[in-house]
């Protein structure tokens, strides 16, 4: 097989790059050369941070939000609602919800939605420890608060069947946020006002009639 480049060091770092999300073998290129340029002590401190990102982050015991504990800060501090919890499809969403201000509560983190035309059933999330926690008790309510997109819909209604059965107060974002629109891209001003303006998940049967 022959080498794109003269160096097998340099081969080898643009084939590592390469494989980050959005990171082709040219930009992966320019990173590394870029690099190159730099002082060996900030290439050292990048290797040595993404290292420590690997071995040191784990995920939270109670809501699965990424930690450097066995139970994440937000989990563990005495000033959050612990009855109320916000079920949101991944980390990102946590930082969104975090940065409006408008949320003193808990989260739970399914890692994903259902989504049967890419092969994720509600076994792939974490939808059965989030059963577990509002059958364990002092949980008041439950906020879906999940993309407006079929995906989302579609977990957000299996979860609404799943509890069902629980004496829990189950709600939604306020549809401020467009239909289609992700909690990672949606605006902070608008993010807050739909947490805050939150509505009875069963109101929106009554809005699909």
């Amino acid at each position: 097989m022959d080498q794109e480049f003269s160096s097998q060091v340099l081969e080898n770092a643009v084939t590592e790059l390469s494989r980050l999300p959005g990171i082709g073998r040219k930009t992966a290129l320019r990173l590394a050369l870029h690099l190159l340029r730099r002082e060996e002590r900030d290439a050292t401190a990048l290797g040595e941070s993404i290292i420590r990102l690997r071995r040191e982050i784990r995920y939270c015991n109670q809501c699965h939000n990424i930690s450097e504990s066995d139970t994440c800060a937000i989990c563990s501090s005495p000033m959050r609602d612990h009855r109320t919890v916000c079920v949101v499809e991944n980390v990102k969403d946590v930082m969104s919800i975090e940065n409006t201000g408008q949320f003193s509560g808990v989260y739970h983190v399914l890692g994903g939605l259902i989504s049967p035309i890419d092969g994720i059933g509600p076994d792939s999330l974490e939808i059965a420890s989030l059963i577990d926690r509002v059958a364990a008790g002092g949980i008041d309510e439950i906020i879906l608060a999940l993309s407006s997109t079929m995906e989302g819909d579609t977990t957000n209604f299996y979860i609404f069947r799943r509890l069902s059965d629980y004496n829990v107060k189950l709600t939604q974002l306020a549809r401020g946020m467009s239909v289609g629109n992700e909690i990672e891209y949606t605006d902070e001003v608008t993010l807050g006002r739909s947490l805050l303006n939150r509505v009875p998940f069963a109101d929106s049967f009554k809005t699909n009639a």
